[in-house]
């Protein structure tokens, strides 16, 4: 698009704002959870945007069923007042994860390993492809944080800890989501994220809100996740600012908010980042948007919360259950002289200009089939991503490729659709079991070396042997943001037990790790003598057995360095694993 079609968009978009009413700028600024509200109440007050949360999905949830439940309110926008579209938003953090059935992606970290930008480009660009098809329009991803400390619960959604890497994975995924062309059908809105140095928050800072029941039940073992990140301006400009720039380069037209603190002081209101550096310095000219509840932990008083974020920058608020009391806020900011009308104006402006941009005020065209939602081609896509991101972390006795049997296989994790997709799937937290379908690493590995017998007890409770070779998949569970913070990184004690089981059965063993992040396996490196880093692969688990079977090479590479606790003062560092 050129400067001069960009300049004749918000001229367009400028005449709307022109013809809108207060309230309904203000209900422009507001993202409402779609359990919380109805098609028929998004036409009466025009609301801009709803969003299905982690796990906000319908019943049954099924891709033609989030299809009618998105169009519901779709339809719904188009006949409030002034017809203004409505932007719907969802956590496609690793494919549409949400929808049950949909293709589920190695997690970034995985994606990070595999250091391919061409391949996260082609992921993201599937994302997109089925996200459209069940009308969602907007992803709250790419997460670019530089994650620095791996005890975070969302190290995971970091590319890495390398600003250079994430800038470059981020800026790929931004690419893919928009597409070749912004304003088609299958183009989805990327949202950089969670502006900015939520990467470098410390080690018990997280401090509860006690006024935001959202806590309740939540927030009490977080530690580091929405924490306090306390480093110096340049540090923040030099490790945790760049992802944004590349991801706003890349096409990236909106930035979400973080959650976190710099130095003390809350994002959510934090106007010189917000204001002076991302839409000033950056040139940033889409729009900003909370986190989910972000705007309420500035201050027990919700009126003095929007005054704080909007004067601040944001644009629009996450409310997500009490949006009627924030456009009240929001039209009671403006006549008291709280809140300029030329900021709420501004936002509004933006929004709708990203709105235009995507095509949205158009007659809409046919959406991608829904029949692409985990179409094969998507599928095959995710086990070559899933294979290009393994890592092998130790082979000091040449153990693989497996190529003979017995086999004896032990561990959850090998056999479990749920464990190897980790968190935001199908549920915020995620969960155990065949919670969508998929392959299993097991069923892989039978179907990429079916000559050869895989014997498989969960506890490594075999009987006879000894096996030739044995094969332990250990698996954190799953978890998503603050829940996933973990003080203790060392594999835990029924690992241990499970691993000392099977060794003594077999004559050679290969430890397979399902994590967000690297874990400490110093209790148990003297007894393996391969270990594989698998990361949070998908739902795609034969992409992992196609490289254990010899398949496919061994491609990965830390995207951080993996700790090895005592055992090696060293440890292992970024690039190909090494043998300890």
């Amino acid at each position: 698009m050129t400067p001069a079609d960009l300049i004749a968009v918000r001229a367009r978009a400028a005449g709307l704002v022109a013809r809108m009413t207060l309230a309904e700028k203000a209900a422009q600024m507001a993202q409402v959870d779609k359990n919380s509200i109805t098609p028929a109440e998004v036409a009466d007050l025009a609301i801009g945007s709803v969003l299905s949360g982690g796990g906000g999905n319908p019943d049954p949830n099924t891709p033609a069923e989030w299809a009618a439940m998105v169009g519901s309110f779709l339809d719904a926008a188009r006949r409030s007042r002034l017809g203004i579209p409505l932007l719907y938003g969802s956590d496609g953090v690793h494919g549409h994860s949400n929808v049950a059935g949909a293709t589920i992606f190695p997690h970034n970290i995985g994606l990070g390993a595999a250091a391919d930008p061409g391949l996260v480009e082609s992921v993201y660009r599937a994302t997109a492809v089925e996200m459209a098809a069940t009308g969602v329009r907007w992803d709250f991803a790419p997460t670019v944080a530089v994650a620095q400390d791996p005890r975070w619960g969302r190290t995971y959604e970091s590319f890495g800890d390398d600003p250079e890497h994430v800038a470059g994975m981020g800026a790929a995924a931004v690419r893919g989501l928009v597409g070749p062309l912004p304003g088609a059908a299958d183009s989805v809105l990327a949202c950089a994220k969670h502006f900015v140095g939520d990467g470098a928050t410390e080690w018990d800072t997280t401090r509860r809100v006690e006024w935001n029941d959202w806590w309740d039940g939540w927030g009490t073992d977080w530690h580091i996740d929405q924490g306090d990140a306390r480093v110096d301006e340049t540090v923040l400009r030099s490790v945790h600012l760049p992802p944004y720039v590349a991801a706003v380069g890349a096409g990236a037209l909106s930035v979400m908010a973080s959650y976190s603190s710099w130095n003390g002081e809350k994002l959510h209101a934090h106007r010189m980042l917000i204001t002076d550096v991302l839409k000033g310095e950056l040139g940033f000219e889409g729009f900003v948007v909370s986190d989910w509840l972000g705007i309420d932990q500035l201050d027990p008083d919700p009126y003095r919360c929007v005054v704080a974020s909007i004067g601040a920058g944001l644009d629009m608020v996450m409310v997500p259950f009490e949006y009627r009391r924030f456009i009240a806020d929001v039209v009671r900011a403006v006549e008291s002289g709280d809140l300029p009308m030329e900021r709420v104006d501004d936002a509004v402006l933006r929004i709708l200009t990203v709105k235009h941009l995507m095509g949205l005020f158009d007659e809409p065209p046919p959406p991608p089939p829904i029949e692409r939602v985990g179409c094969a081609a998507h599928r095959d896509l995710a086990r070559r991503a899933a294979a290009a991101s393994v890592v092998l972390l130790d082979h000091g006795r040449r153990c693989l490729p497996i190529t003979e049997g017995p086999v004896a296989v032990a561990g959850a994790g090998a056999d479990d659709i749920g464990l190897q997709c980790g968190g935001w799937t199908v549920e915020w937290l995620g969960a155990a079991g065949p919670i969508t379908r998929g392959t299993t690493i097991l069923e892989g590995l039978r179907s990429a070396a079916p000559a050869v017998e895989f014997r498989f007890e969960p506890g490594g409770e075999f009987e006879g042997g000894p096996f030739p070779v044995g094969l332990v998949v250990v698996a954190e569970p799953p978890y998503a943001e603050g829940a996933g913070d973990r003080g203790d990184l060392t594999l835990p004690r029924a690992d241990v037990d499970l691993i000392e089981r099977v060794r003594s059965h077999v004559d050679r063993l290969v430890l397979v790790v399902l994590s967000g992040r690297p874990l400490i396996l110093d209790a148990v490196l003297d007894r393996c003598d391969a270990v594989v880093a698998a990361w949070l692969p998908g739902t795609e688990g034969d992409g992992v057995a196609e490289v254990l079977a010899g398949k496919r090479p061994f491609r990965g590479r830390l995207p951080r360095p993996w700790p090895a606790g005592e055992r090696s003062a060293g440890g292992w560092q970024r690039g190909h694993g090494m043998a300890l």
